[in-house]
């Protein structure tokens, strides 16, 4: 079973670190059974789940099914949970209470986004025993301060940031980093710079391991695919070719038949 020492060895012995989304127990179980390092139940559902445009709107309730649901087909991959928006934000206290109630439904440790704002959060979960996992470039949760998805890291004030910010969520205690939609050379800079792994996405091929949105991968999101997303499958076509035959042989009566109807 993967823990926490497992994914902080693999930067060690130069292993690529594989994490995939998920919020359902029919996917987990088949992510799980692949072999995946890490599932992560993000904070994404908002979008590719519930059809939200951002992932601001998805709740602690919400949350918590999905990582409750994931954590049942859960058997060999390190099960983290996204905190969302205004679970830790507000103050210490509730950042604690809320990481806690996603390691009473069944995941072994949280993700938190930002940098410097997080740190005496991050640190003080870290004390209490609750793993964590940082974010930083591209934090969804900040779209707004954004003006959208746009490329982090992209001039030499912000570069700094990252890197200076990257130093301190791994002297604060995390035990991973994800850098989203940042420069390949500067995730590389990071990664060369901080002895915990960092998982990429968007952030090119030089970070210790990778993370995409389960539903990219495998074609089934209808919405905004972005440049980093390579599709491996395309289950939508599959469903739809699926629920278009079902329609056409009901109607034409050929289903139910014989084989599929009791004596």
């Amino acid at each position: 079973m993967v823990t926490i020492k497992t994914i902080l060895s693999k930067k060690q012995k130069q292993e690529k670190v594989v994490c995939l989304t998920a919020y359902d127990y029919p996917t987990a179980c088949i992510v799980d059974a692949a072999g995946i390092d890490v599932i992560l139940v993000g904070d994404s559902a908002a979008n590719v789940f519930a059809g939200e445009k951002n992932t601001l709107p998805i709740t602690m309730e919400e949350m918590l099914y999905h990582t409750r649901v994931v954590s049942h087909a859960v058997k060999n991959a390190l099960l983290i949970a996204d905190m969302p928006f205004l679970s830790y934000q507000t103050s210490t206290q509730d950042a604690v209470y809320n990481a806690g109630r996603f390691l009473k439904v069944g995941a072994a440790g949280v993700k938190l986004e930002g940098g410097a704002p997080v740190i005496d959060t991050i640190k003080r979960l870290v004390e209490i025993g609750i793993p964590v996992m940082g974010h930083l470039g591209l934090t969804p949760q900040s779209v707004h301060k954004f003006g959208g998805y746009k490329l982090q890291g992209n001039t030499e004030e912000s570069k700094s940031q990252l890197v200076a910010d990257a130093k301190l969520l791994e002297e604060t205690g995390c035990f991973a980093l994800v850098l989203e939609k940042i420069p390949a050379l500067l995730a590389k800079d990071i990664t060369a710079h901080i002895s915990i792994p960092t998982i990429g996405i968007g952030a090119g091929p030089y970070c210790d391991g990778q993370i995409l949105v389960l539903h990219d991968v495998i074609g089934l999101f209808n919405g905004f695919s972005p440049k980093f997303v390579k599709q491996y499958a395309h289950v939508k076509e599959v469903i739809e070719q699926a629920v278009k035959q079902y329609q056409d042989e009901v109607k034409k009566g050929i289903y139910p038949d014989a084989a599929h109807s009791f004596d």
